[in-house]
């Protein structure tokens, strides 16, 4: 069977690339460019591996072609993976926490109308095979490796150094696939180009695993990789460490050890012939991928022990204020101990740059990914008691289910505000009445209060319109925050801490026979404690936490969606679970009600409207609750087929015959 070269080089050859560093990597000389000639002939590659620093901006060049979480706009050096531009859409508007209302985003027109095939073209996959930089950086790193030894001034350290950090690489794209699609071909060394004919199959789910943890493992142990870059912040911040590859092997293998690989029968019925070939499952139940998933945590926190340094960001005062910028510098800073592996584009936000696009495509409304009102109760209160709408209702609480205060002699605006629910709820949404500003040094609030109410100065009639920003009577504030953020240096945070902890209680959680679930309970409190929220047994009396299994699973999922919103964890965690019921579930939105002194509705606004007049900040309101209704998702309809569990792969890729099956129901 032939394999054509394009599928390997990929359809950007003969594109010079050219990224300006953020503080892990210098210009980027060469990338595609010396892949110009035929790659069977060596003119090009005796240019790049005849002089070490062009062999070290080459394998920047593979670190720029990492998964980037955020849009951002190509430039006119090259191409960017399809997952990173703004028409495709977040992967996470798929789950039961987020909507988008812009039409010309792909989930918009393929995903949530049930039309994606896959017979599609650009932008038509939330991964496209072919169009992420997959297969580009996995070639490139095993030029690397390949040629290393004949690099002249390369020490043998830095040659091992540069060696592990590609496996690194290459272990993290196969990741980046194997979520998507489960098994895939396995390389292992870079194609010359001329061969007439040969065969390229897709590997097992157990195949692929393995070669990415063997990946992993032969990096750890090589002795190349620094467990961090305390030494060595400012430069080095961005490559992979022996800390950030081991925390990868944890995340590896709980994806594997999941329901959606790992069970007694394949999710799609077991009949297709991906299934019957072990290429989307494991084939059978196997409790070891657990203990597996369960040691590779273990091993990650004896090292974290042993070695120090990493560590969550922890608030400087017992405030809901300082809980919110601890939470925020976890993941926000370069140089933030928190976290394991980032990855930088640009050097700053749209305001900066015309090609970083998350904030200024919020702020236009078409990438607003509004929160749904089932993702805001997923919030507890601050005192960790889970938040119920029927009884903050019946208490006539839900005027303070976001914030309450006092007005002060002679001041219009709300003082001695309280923030009523877990501090993270307003670092994730933008909601009714929070101040604009957050402090980034001290952590204090300040600023004219968000005004979502129908006809308010922020929402105007846009939750009543279901459009734009504040859709669902909420926006998004992950990785958004504010005007300030606009200053500040960008990453997309790959691995963090706190997600590591939560994997552990995971791994805790499917490994302990004994029902007793202590363990995992005392992870997952870590993470909680961090935004000053009680013990999560304490906090639910009635749950039967140390005993019930699937009741502490379904905190731990909310805990990881309330802890890591908009990081693509939602997405994933209900993939590996098969959670077809929250992919079904009909989500609403919040209409917020603006009353006036004698409890009539009003919709006018307050900032630049009657504030001027005298009037006191609103604090009265009616609520009510409503199904979205701009785009039904087809799945609330028909039904959430199995099928979309992975991706298709592109029809032309199997119809060149190198060896691809399709994934079952495309």
């Amino acid at each position: 069977m032939k394999l054509q070269k394009k599928w390997f080089i990929g359809t950007a050859i003969g594109v010079i690339v050219s990224i300006a560093s953020t503080s892990c990597v210098d210009e980027i000389k060469f990338g595609n460019s010396f892949l110009d000639k035929a790659p069977g002939g060596n003119a090009s590659i005796d240019t790049v591996f005849n002089n070490a620093e062009y062999t070290r901006q080459f394998l920047n060049t593979c670190y720029s072609r990492q998964y980037y979480g955020l849009p951002y706009n190509t430039d006119a050096a090259g191409r960017i993976p399809d997952s990173s531009s703004p028409y495709l859409g977040k992967k996470d508007a798929l789950t039961d926490c987020w909507q988008i209302h812009w039409a010309d985003a792909a989930i918009y027109s393929l995903y949530y109308n049930g039309k994606h095939t896959a017979n599609y073209g650009t932008r038509g996959d939330i991964f496209p095979y072919t169009r992420e930089m997959v297969w580009e950086v996995v070639r490139w790193c095993w030029l690397l490796i390949e040629n290393i030894d004949r690099v002249p001034g390369l020490g043998e350290a830095e040659k091992t150094q540069l060696v592990a950090e590609a496996k690194c690489l290459i272990a993290s794209r196969y990741f980046d696939m194997f979520r998507h699609y489960g098994g895939i071909p396995l390389l292992y060394g870079s194609f010359t180009g001329i061969e007439s004919s040969y065969e390229m199959p897709r590997a097992t789910v157990e195949a692929t695993v393995n070669y990415m943890i063997q990946l992993l493992n032969d990096a750890i142990n090589s002795g190349g990789l620094t467990w961090d870059y305390r030494d060595d912040i400012s430069t080095k911040t961005g490559h992979w460490t022996k800390a950030g590859a081991m925390a990868l092997k944890c995340k590896i293998w709980q994806f594997a050890a999941s329901p959606l690989f790992n069970s007694t029968r394949g999710y799609a019925g077991g009949s297709s012939e991906a299934e019957q070939q072990h290429l989307v499952w494991y084939g059978s139940y196997r409790p070891e991928l657990w203990t597996n998933c369960l040691e590779a945590c273990q091993e990650f926190f004896r090292e974290l022990t042993a070695n120090g340094f990493y560590g969550l960001n922890q608030a400087t005062k017992n405030t809901p204020e300082a809980y919110r910028q601890a939470y925020r510098m976890g993941y926000v800073k370069q140089d933030s101990r928190e976290v394991l592996h980032s990855v930088r584009v640009q050097m700053g936000d749209a305001f900066n740059s015309s090609s970083y696009m998350w904030h200024s495509w919020s702020d236009n409304g078409r990438n607003s990914y509004t929160p749904t009102q089932e993702y805001v109760e997923m919030f507890p209160w601050s005192d960790g008691t889970p938040f119920n709408w029927e009884k903050t209702k019946a208490n006539g609480k839900l005027d303070e289910m976001f914030l309450k205060g006092t007005f002060k002699n002679g001041e219009q605006m709300l003082s001695d505000i309280v923030l009523t629910r877990d501090p993270r709820l307003y670092e994730t949404v933008r909601v009714n009445g929070q101040p604009k500003m957050l402090d980034w040094s001290a952590g204090t609030m300040s600023g004219l209060p968000y005004e979502l109410w129908v006809g308010g100065y922020d929402a105007g009639k846009n939750s009543k319109n279901e459009s734009g920003n504040f859709a669902t009577g909420y926006d998004n504030m992950k990785y958004y925050l504010g005007t300030e953020y606009q200053r500040q240096y960008t990453q997309w945070v790959a691995l963090r801490l706190s997600d590591i902890y939560l994997t552990y209680a995971e791994a805790l959680l499917q490994t302990n026979t004994s029902n007793n679930f202590k363990a995992t309970v005392e992870q997952i409190d870590v993470v909680r404690a961090r935004v000053g929220l009680p013990g999560l047994v304490t906090s639910n009396p009635d749950k039967n936490l140390l005993a019930d299994k699937n009741a502490l699973l379904e905190e731990l999922l909310r805990e990881r969606v309330c802890e890591l919103g908009m990081e693509d964890a939602r997405y994933f965690d209900l993939i590996r679970y098969k959670r077809s019921d929250r992919f079904e579930k009909q989500l609403h939105g919040l209409l917020i009600y603006r009353l006036d002194e004698d409890g009539k509705q009003i919709e006018t606004k307050w900032n630049d409207g009657d504030k001027n007049k005298g009037a006191l900040q609103p604090t009265q309101f009616d609520y009510e609750r409503f199904e979205l209704r701009n785009i039904r998702r087809s799945w609330w309809t028909y039904g959430f087929d199995s099928k979309w569990y992975l991706s298709p792969f592109p029809q032309t890729e199997i119809n060149k015959g190198y060896g691809l099956i399709q994934n079952p129901g495309w």
